[in-house]
């Protein structure tokens, strides 16, 4: 990174330059990251203290909110201290860790939502397979590779995308460090190689989309073929919140990397950057536990329990005491 003496830090977008709209704009994402925090951090939980979802759909669901987690944290706590703190600034190193970090989180994210899409299929149109196919450690080798590949991902994008000369400034159009973003600083021609990764990994993740939707094609079709009601219900409620989180991932994110630089605009890039950075950690864990009845109840319960300890232990010890 011969960058790192030329140029130590970036300045991101401002939001706004009154102080009123500043704060407006904190208090949106601190509500938006604390719905994130929250939602993930009940499924987490919920998944790992109840043993009835110790099965493989709900291990590739806790590894989803883990990724969701990394990949807001990554973005939005460094934009709500820029907008608390009235400042645009952020070193060199900081960025190029968001970078990092962030390709790992949504390129992990995409593999694992590939092989979430692959988990549905053969529990609907091969269950009686599925516990050969899908075994303890079929699937942690199969989380493990989703991370190995977001951070594989995160080395190779950072590494070239901060090895470029910069001679437009340090000025980001963007509220976090977004390498299309970064590689509008570059010097005139400097950028095909890392164009070229970008490239080459939007390729991969058509592959996984074509993967998707062909696995999905014979999902629906075994399950239209389910004699009974409850049972099609049952296969579409796992199913269809999976289908919408890669959809929206998948659109905005596509458009965010692949959009012709003729129809850009900061306003729009902007907008695209929330959906597909903020907004799907945000609400995955609604998608998610809307139609699941099964982890439904299992935060139901975890949240039962909680606030029976946090409120009617004390009460029942002070009882005692008296």
């Amino acid at each position: 990174m011969s960058n790192s003496s030329s140029i130590t830090q970036f300045l991101l977008l401002a939001f706004a330059d009154r102080r009123e709209l500043q704060l407006l704009h904190f208090w949106l994402f601190l509500g938006i990251y604390l719905a994130a925090l929250l939602g993930n951090g009940l499924i987490i939980t919920a998944i790992a203290c109840d043993h009835h979802l110790h099965t493989p759909m709900y291990f590739f669901l806790l590894n989803l909110s883990l990724l969701d987690l990394g990949s807001i944290s990554t973005t939005v706590p460094k934009a709500m201290a820029n907008l608390l703190w009235d400042t645009r600034a952020i070193s060199y190193q900081g960025c190029a860790s968001r970078v990092f970090f962030f390709f790992l989180m949504i390129s992990a994210e995409f593999y694992l939502l590939t092989i979430m899409a692959y988990d549905r299929y053969v529990a609907i149109c091969q269950p009686l397979h599925y516990g050969t196919l899908l075994g303890s450690r079929a699937c942690v080798h199969m989380a493990a590779a989703a991370w190995g590949g977001g951070i594989l991902t995160g080395l190779l994008h950072t590494a070239n995308t901060f090895s470029i000369p910069f001679c437009k400034g340090n000025a980001l159009d963007q509220f976090f460090c977004e390498v299309p973003q970064i590689l509008k600083l570059s010097c005139s021609g400097m950028y095909l190689r890392e164009a070229g990764f970008i490239v080459i990994s939007v390729c991969v993740a058509f592959g996984c989309f074509i993967f998707i939707v062909l696995s999905y094609v014979k999902i629906f079709r075994a399950v239209l073929r389910i004699p009974s009601e409850q049972g099609q219900h049952k296969a579409f409620s796992t199913s269809l919140p999976h289908l919408a989180v890669v959809s929206v991932f998948i659109s905005t994110s596509f458009f965010a990397y692949l959009k012709p630089p003729s129809i850009s605009s900061p306003l729009q890039d902007l907008v695209v950057a929330v959906l597909y950075s903020v907004v799907p950690p945000a609400v995955n864990p609604l998608i998610y536990s809307i139609r699941n009845q099964n982890l439904k109840d299992a935060i139901q319960k975890l949240v039962t329990r909680c606030f029976f300890r946090r409120n009617i232990l004390p009460i029942f010890s002070i009882s005692l005491l008296i």
